[in-house]
């Protein structure tokens, strides 16, 4: 879409350069198409607690959501499957570790019992996709349009579930304050934010590529590493951030929830439009973040104050530093 783009990739800065306003951009877009949607929403009369799950829930998925469907759009499957897997991995490891070390991370009720156990089923579900053969005849080993049909139906049976359990007990479910804006700057941040979501994911994926291509790795580990982490920046902010006001129930709920919705939402809507093939390593990372959620909910489980200690987020950090190591060693 942006072909000018790609006059800029043959200098070694400017790749560089690409990849940084663009993760600038896609975050920054992502915050002002839910800014200006939110406020729409409002006006039309949708309560605070609907928008906090559809339009701010969505929008914390949205710079995974536009880096895969530029990436499906342009062949780059690897980097579509890797974005996901990368992320939710960054997620749980380095983001709740990270906030875990600061400040132990407290759970609800409802994430011990719903929704830490949807994000291992998530997790395990990638792994039987791409590790079991189909039975209806694919040839190629991967996330078929049927596994990917697969995937929105767990989205939809999550997203039924948590609108059941938040109009069920409304005293446990945080309403978003939704700030109302003015029809025209409402308009202009949904548009705006579309633009910079939609150029940044392409300045992503476009600089991604070119830099596997030209340092001879595969645009795997660069999905897994340097845009799962870009695109994970929004949950970091919010997380640490949390974690720095003793808030971390939210910091939990928001490194759970975007696992969920990364997995059956965007990579489901991903593997629909385009079948997603395997990769080398793929079985590893796909347990390695069915290993992260089964962790966490250990880790709340085994505790009388159903925290991730200190000590939980430094062997979460451990762990991933292992892994990135193994990774990087395959190189």
């Amino acid at each position: 879409m942006f072909d000018f783009i790609n006059s800029w990739l043959d200098y070694g800065w400017v790749l560089i350069a690409l990849l940084i306003v663009g993760f600038v951009l896609l975050v920054k877009g992502a915050d002002w198409l839910v800014d200006g949607a939110s406020s729409m929403a409002k006006r039309f009369g949708i309560s605070d607690l609907v928008i906090g799950l559809t339009v701010v829930a969505f929008g914390t998925s949205m710079p995974e959501f536009v880096v895969n469907m530029v990436s499906v759009s342009e062949g780059s499957t690897d980097l579509a499957i890797t974005n996901i897997l990368g992320s939710n991995i960054i997620n749980t490891f380095v983001i709740l570790g990270l906030t875990a070390l600061v400040y132990p991370v407290a759970s609800q009720k409802r994430s011990r019992d719903f929704d830490i156990p949807m994000s291992i089923i998530a997790a395990v579900l990638v792994f039987a996709l791409v590790a079991v053969q189909s039975p209806f005849g694919e040839q190629e080993q991967g996330i078929t349009r049927i596994g990917g049909v697969v995937l929105l139906i767990m989205f939809a049976y999550f997203l039924f579930n948590t609108f059941r359990h938040a109009k069920d007990h409304p005293d446990e479910t945080e309403a978003e304050q939704v700030q109302v804006l003015s029809v025209g700057k409402a308009v202009a941040l949904i548009l705006v934010g579309l633009i910079g979501l939609v150029l940044g994911g392409e300045m992503i994926v476009k600089s991604a590529v070119r830099i596997a291509t030209d340092c001879g790795v595969s645009e795997a580990i660069i999905g897994l590493t340097i845009v799962a982490l870009g695109t994970s920046l929004p949950e970091l902010a919010t997380s640490v951030m949390a974690a720095f006001k003793h808030n971390c129930d939210i910091a939990l709920g928001n490194v759970i929830g975007s696992n969920i919705f990364n997995v059956f939402f965007v990579l489901g809507t991903s593997a629909v439009i385009r079948p997603l093939p395997a990769y080398e390593g793929i079985v590893m990372d796909a347990w390695m973040a069915a290993i992260g959620s089964m962790l966490v909910w250990l880790f709340v489980k085994t505790n009388k104050e159903r925290e991730v200690k200190r000590w939980g987020g430094a062997a979460l950090l451990i762990l991933y530093a292992g892994y990135l190591t193994y990774r990087l060693a395959q190189l």
